[in-house]
């Protein structure tokens, strides 16, 4: 863990930045403030993205604004039954070169810094595989040969719930790629009035440029610099251990977090402390962001499901019987810490 921690200049000036990015964008999503700084703390900790809602609530007017804002070479994949691997990974095609027949890989989609996954539930889960690659390793292997994708990447995928006709559930590896994981939810009465006073059917919404590539990766890596203190990074491993089946607070968890959940839900809380133009990341940046990073990452067991208890209300149990003040052994901290 890096100890060039950012100065309070250079994180007041991120701050300043990002909140000009965050103004941008609820400028094109009304009444979706929350929505839209998990977006942003989610880019600049590096994380994939998985909004889940049903269709026309703006996910993917959102990752189209995000594009714009940020100057990002954006590239939409539109999921369906009959999408195949090499559709989004790239193929190797014969073509002429220099008077031979030879083949030569042509890239697919995912060679883009933001990569839209837009409704990824309803594509076979093969093709949903092909991504884990990509989402973890940042590059793809085809036919042997190992392509490095842009830097940045980002994978942000919609989906619809799953109860709706002709989707597949995500394979649980992939997942636990996503570092949130959002839902998004119908809007109030006034801002649907705002909506329709201000937005024309078919017509792009425009977005001012706040930043560039380089730019984001700057913030990325101040984000990356942000002080987390022992007792947070404490905190955060008893509240993944909490999640774990036997736990004291965990009856119904089949299956529970996974270390990458710990290292992502570090990663967002500093995010957010830069966010927020704060030096250190705290126990309330955990807490806000849990949710999110937690409820897609734990399987409840039958019982669970059939007396109708939700991964969501399992987490806001952990939290709340999870204390940020409670003694925690020093080598469990010691060991989080240098994961985190």
């Amino acid at each position: 863990m890096a100890n060039d921690h950012p100065t309070e200049t250079q994180v007041a000036d991120a701050a300043s930045k990002l909140q000009t990015l965050r103004h941008a964008l609820q400028q094109v999503l009304f009444g979706q403030e929350t929505l839209i700084e998990l977006a942003i703390v989610g880019l600049l900790a590096r994380g994939h993205l998985l909004f889940e809602g049903l269709p026309g609530l703006g996910k993917t007017e959102l990752v189209k604004a995000l594009g714009k804002a940020i100057s990002l070479d954006v590239k939409r994949i539109q999921f369906t039954p009959d999408l195949l691997p090499g559709d989004i990974t790239g193929n190797p095609i014969l073509q002429d070169v220099e008077g031979r027949r030879q083949f030569v890989f042509q890239r697919g989609p995912l060679f883009a810094n933001l990569v839209l996954a837009d409704e990824i539930n309803r594509a076979s889960p093969k093709t949903q595989s092909a991504l884990l690659e990509a989402m973890q390793e940042r590059r793809v292997t085809v036919t042997g040969e190992t392509h490095i994708l842009p830097d940045p990447f980002f994978v942000v995928a919609t989906q619809n719930p799953i109860e709706l006709e002709g989707t597949y559930p995500l394979p649980e590896a992939q997942l636990d790629r996503f570092l949130f994981k959002l839902e998004v939810h119908s809007t109030r009465v006034d801002v649907l009035e705002q909506i329709v006073l201000h937005r024309e059917l078919g017509a792009d919404v425009e977005v001012p440029r706040v930043m560039d590539t380089s730019e984001l990766l700057a913030l990325m890596e101040t984000a990356r610099r942000i002080y987390l203190p022992p007792v947070v990074a404490g905190y955060i491993a008893r509240l993944v251990d909490a999640t774990q089946p036997g736990r004291p607070h965990s009856a119904g968890v089949k299956y529970g977090a996974s270390p990458r959940a710990a290292i992502s839900l570090a990663a967002g809380a500093k995010a957010r402390a830069l966010l927020g133009g704060r030096l250190n990341a705290s126990f309330e940046d955990v807490r806000a962001l849990a949710p999110a990073v937690l409820c897609h990452r734990i399987l409840t067991d039958y019982a669970a499901r059939l007396e109708g208890r939700t991964t969501s209300s399992i987490v806001s149990r952990l939290l709340e019987k999870t204390p940020a003040d409670a003694t925690v052994a020093p080598d469990v901290v010691k060991l989080a810490a240098a994961k985190i």
